[in-house]
C-alpha cells in the first residue's frame, strides 16, 4: 500500500511538472462567485458563536502560557507541517523552495530540537509561505471555482474543498499516524490531530485582536472575511513572500484555515 502511495505521488508529480512546462496558469481574481450565500452566511454565523463561546477562550488560555512555551510549540507545529509544504513544492516543481523547505526541516529537526528553535533561520534558510494542495492545484491551471464555508473550517473555494482532501493524502504526518505500515501504533491517529488542533490554537491566539479589529470595524463582517481569505490565498499562490509583509498582513498569514 506504501509502495502504491508513493507511485501515485510520483504520477502526480510527473503531471504536475507538465503542466507547469506547457504554462497552463489559471487567471486569478480577489473575488469568487458564491455558490450558496445564504447557506455560508449561516454556517459562518454558527462558526463565529462557536468561536466566541469554544475557541476564543482556549486561545486566551494558550495566550497566557509564557512566551518561550508559546514560540517553542509555535515552532514545533510548524516544522512539522513543513513535510505538507515540502510535498507541495515538489508537486509544484519548484525545486529551489522543495531545497530550503528540506534545509530547514532537516536543521530544526536535529539542531533545532525537534524544532522548537529555529536555528535554520540565521543558517540562510529563510521562513517561506505554506504551500497545500490548494495552491498547487491552482499552479497546475484550476481556477478557484464558487466560495463558500465550511462548519468549523470556515472559508473556502471549490478548488481549495479538494485541496483539503488532497492535503491529507499529501501529509506525510498524516501518513506517519494513520497507516500501520509506516510506524507502529505508538504513532496513533490522535497524534496527528493534537498536531492540527495545536496549529489551529496558535493562530487563533495570533489573531485575537485582529479578528476582533476587523469584526468591530466592518459593515458586513462575513464579506470583510470573503475578501481577506481571497487575497491570502492569491498572495500564497503568487508565492508572496512572508518576510515582505508587514507585522499586520503577517499575523493573517494562515487565515485559510489549517
Amino acid at each position: 500500500m506504501l509502495l502504491k502511495r508513493i507511485k501515485n505521488l510520483f504520477l502526480a508529480l510527473v503531471i504536475g511538472n507538465f503542466l507547469i512546462i506547457s504554462n497552463a496558469y489559471a487567471s486569478e481574481k480577489y473575488t469568487a462567485n458564491e455558490c450558496f450565500e445564504g447557506v455560508s452566511r449561516g454556517i459562518f454565523k454558527v462558526n463565529m458563536g462557536l468561536d466566541k463561546a469554544i475557541f476564543k477562550p482556549i486561545a486566551k488560555g494558550y495566550r497566557a502560557l509564557p512566551m518561550p512555551i508559546r514560540l517553542g510549540t509555535s515552532n514545533a507545529v510548524e516544522n512539522l507541517r513543513s513535510l505538507l509544504t515540502l510535498s507541495n513544492n515538489l508537486l509544484q516543481g519548484d525545486w529551489q523552495l522543495a531545497g530550503n523547505t528540506a534545509g530547514r526541516f532537516a536543521i530544526n529537526s536535529t539542531v533545532g530540537i525537534l524544532g522548537f528553535l529555529d536555528p535554520a533561520e540565521k543558517m540562510g534558510f529563510e521562513k517561506k509561505s505554506r504551500e497545500d494542495f490548494g495552491q498547487t492545484l491552482a499552479i497546475w491551471g484550476s481556477g478557484s471555482g464558487c466560495y463558500f464555508v465550511l462548519p468549523l473550517l470556515g472559508p473556502t473555494t471549490a478548488r481549495d474543498a479538494v485541496g483539503l482532501l488532497g492535503n491529507t493524502f499529501l501529509d506525510p504526518v498524516y501518513q506517519i499516524t494513520h497507516n500501520t505500515e509506516v510506524m507502529d501504533r505508538s504513532y496513533s491517529e490522535h497524534n496527528y490531530w493534537y498536531y492540527k488542533g495545536t496549529d489551529g490554537v496558535d493562530f487563533r491566539s495570533k489573531n485575537i485582536e485582529s479578528i476582533d479589529s476587523l469584526e468591530k470595524n466592518s459593515i458586513d463582517f462575513y464579506a470583510s472575511v470573503k475578501s481577506l481569505y481571497l487575497q491570502n490565498r492569491l498572495q500564497k499562490i503568487s508565492n508572496e513572500d512572508v518576510s515582505s509583509k508587514s507585522q499586520d498582513d503577517s499575523d493573517w498569514e494562515e487565515i485559510d484555515s489549517q
